[in-house]
């Protein structure tokens, strides 16, 4: 048998090129997105705005508060590190690959619409890179995917990326405090974002575009999930780590009318014990393809144990698949409804 963890659960929210100076006085202090705060929306996104043009023009100095970290830009940023795929596939879908100095910590191949920008990038680290080798590229600013790449053991923490003259920004959706943390996410805290590196980076047209785009594709698909219950499996094999209630799992599932079976627990992934998904029984599972743990390896492990062979999902070989940087808060959450909804379809009822 598997082993068992716990399956614990909370109350569920309402849905609802310049070099670097070699010093910069602190009030190049830091503040950020809108995105943070922005209200959950509802999942399908409506239509799409009728006009995308005259956007107006960043002024500078503009200041934003980003996970309770005020950012000062005097200029939009010419000089880009970029750590995890989402941070770098969100300035290539607006047109901003030339600002990447150098990327890291990939997740996984770029999406096809940027794969050939993306493959000619100039790789710092496959993973989180450290500070030295991250301010030997000269940048003005760091933007990261997640909170925890902008430490002392990884790229280096704000305040003395911030003393060196370098700003720091982390994708608002991964915001750790209360105050900051989307709960739950939803489409308009993810086309937030756009807005706001369109209006850091003073490319207001191409980020309003791309939101209307993402919009109006989200609105088209019609949802094929019929209320089936699904399990979002993203990795681990003696307790597996699951897409919970409130992140872009949750987002993605809820668009296409999927119930989560890990829907109670208020995190955006969570370990979730085999005894809890054997008893949710789920109809389908989305399956997370990533290099360290294929959704191939995925199925043999759940196909090869007697207690999840018998789920009703891996009966009928109900399984999505998903490629890890689609399965976090960016620019592909809307390829994902897309790819998972005509997944589902070819499933039949």
């Amino acid at each position: 048998m598997l082993p068992v963890t716990p399956f614990i659960t909370a109350p569920r929210a309402a849905r609802p090129h310049r070099r670097v100076a070699a010093a910069v006085t602190a009030a190049a202090t830091l503040a950020l997105l809108a995105g943070c705060a922005a209200p959950a929306s509802d999942p399908v996104g409506g239509a799409a705005p009728e006009s995308t043009a005259d956007t107006a023009q960043t002024g500078y100095p503009l200041t934003i508060d980003n996970c309770g970290t005020e950012v000062t830009f005097t200029e939009a940023p010419e000089r880009v590190v970029t750590i995890k795929s989402t941070s770098t596939e969100m300035l290539l879908a607006l047109g901003l690959g030339d600002r990447i100095v150098g990327s890291a910590f990939g997740d996984g191949p770029a999406s096809e619409a940027w794969a050939a920008e993306a493959a000619a990038l100039p790789v710092l680290s496959d993973k989180v890179p450290g500070q030295e080798a991250t301010l030997e590229l000269e940048p003005d600013l760091v933007y990261a995917g997640w909170e925890s790449n902008l430490s002392a053991e990884g790229a280096g923490d704000r305040p003395t990326l911030a003393a060196l003259g370098v700003n720091s920004l982390v994708s608002p959706a991964a915001c750790k405090g209360e105050a900051y943390r989307p709960n739950p996410l939803g489409f308009d805290e993810v086309f937030a974002e756009i807005t706001q590196i369109g209006e850091i980076f003073d490319v207001q047209d191409a980020a309003a575009e791309l939101v209307a785009a993402q919009r109006a594709e989200l609105a088209a698909v019609e949802p094929a999930g019929a209320g089936r219950s699904a399990l979002w499996y993203s990795s681990g094999n003696d307790t597996p780590y699951v897409g919970a209630g409130i992140g872009a799992p949750q987002m993605i599932l809820d668009a296409l009318e999927l119930e989560n079976v890990a829907a109670d627990v208020q995190d955006s992934w969570s370990p979730l014990g085999w005894e809890a998904i054997v008893a949710a029984d789920p109809e389908v599972i989305v399956l997370v393809d990533a290099a360290w743990n294929t959704a191939e390896s995925k199925i043999g492990l759940l196909e090869s144990n007697p207690a999840t062979a018998k789920l009703s999902a891996v009966q009928a070989g109900h399984y999505l698949i998903v490629p890890f940087p689609a399965g976090e808060a960016g620019v592909r959450n809307v390829e994902a409804v897309t790819s998972l909804n005509a997944q589902l379809e070819s499933l039949g009822d």
